[in-house]
């Protein structure tokens, strides 16, 4: 938990990838204070929230760059309970002019959006999505998504090799590799979209299974993943990536899955129900 000395180490990414050319820059979740409630000083750091979604406007107005500054835990008041606090992770879009056109709060911690609406951000880069983490598990986020026109979905993510539990360690040590890997590739392409994925990365651990995992990425549908310095890499790095969105464009035409879902005939207009804890049947 050094959020301080964190902001510093993104702030010269930031500048670094501006100075490339970049128009749009993205950190991982949880990039400033890591996720450990249990820490007696964690509350009181995340109460600074503020001034560091101020600081990241003023990267953004300074070197006329987009920013999704990954996730930050904010320190909340229950609206209807003055006296009651609570932790959000939340995402934002800010744009190159320094200004916040939109945020994403994670839901209840690691559990789908439930029927609270995802909502598109117009952005000078186009229609954006964001998501966060765990997310990416659900293929009714992105369909929300790109239902709005969204053609760019921006996942921060703090991923570890170790998330598939003992017995997924154990049939496969790479099995959340496999996983990301596999859902970012298919939800560029079942989505007609491009996919920016940005995960924690750092120094290895004594414990394999404990190790960050890395793998940021830019997937394309035809083209796969982009990112040449993170996207096969679990280290701290960063890589500048050209998207041409035309692909995505060439992969509607093709797919023709924005258009289905626009059909009368499209066949999948429904919500999930929620299980009843009983037989684990969901109601419809």
């Amino acid at each position: 938990m050094h959020p301080s000395s964190n902001f510093q180490t993104a702030a010269q990414y930031i500048a670094r990838a501006a100075s490339q050319g970049a128009q749009l820059a993205v950190l991982p979740e949880y990039h400033l204070t890591n996720w450990v409630p249990e820490d007696p000083g964690f509350v009181e750091l995340c109460a600074q929230w503020t001034s560091y979604l101020e600081k990241y406007c003023a990267l953004a107005k300074k070197h006329k760059i987009c920013i999704v500054p990954g996730t930050i835990v904010e320190l909340c008041r229950e609206e209807e309970k003055e006296e009651e606090e609570k932790l959000v992770n939340v995402a934002y879009f800010i744009d190159d002019e320094g200004e916040v056109l939109g945020r994403h709060p994670e839901r209840d911690h690691l559990t789908s959006s439930t029927h609270d609406p995802h909502t598109v951000i117009q952005t000078p880069l186009g229609p954006v999505g964001l998501l966060i983490c765990w997310d990416l598990a659900f293929p009714e986020a992105f369909r929300e998504l790109i239902a709005q026109g969204a053609k760019m979905i921006i996942i921060p993510t703090f991923w570890t090799l170790s998330d598939c539990g003992d017995a997924g360690l154990a049939l496969n040590p790479m099995a959340e590799k496999l996983f990301l890997t596999s859902a970012l590739t298919l939800r560029a392409f079942e989505n007609t979209c491009a996919v920016i994925f940005v995960n924690a990365a750092g120094p290895p651990s004594d414990t394999p299974s404990k190790h960050y995992m890395g793998l940021s990425r830019v997937t394309l549908p035809f083209v796969g993943p982009l990112g040449d310095a993170t996207k096969d890499s679990d280290r701290e790095g960063m890589s500048v990536v050209e998207i041409d969105m035309e692909v995505v464009e060439e992969a509607e035409r093709n797919y023709g899955v924005r258009g289905d879902m626009a059909g009368r005939n499209w066949h999948y207009e429904y919500r999930h129900g929620r299980t009843d804890g009983k037989d684990g049947k969901g109601k419809l």
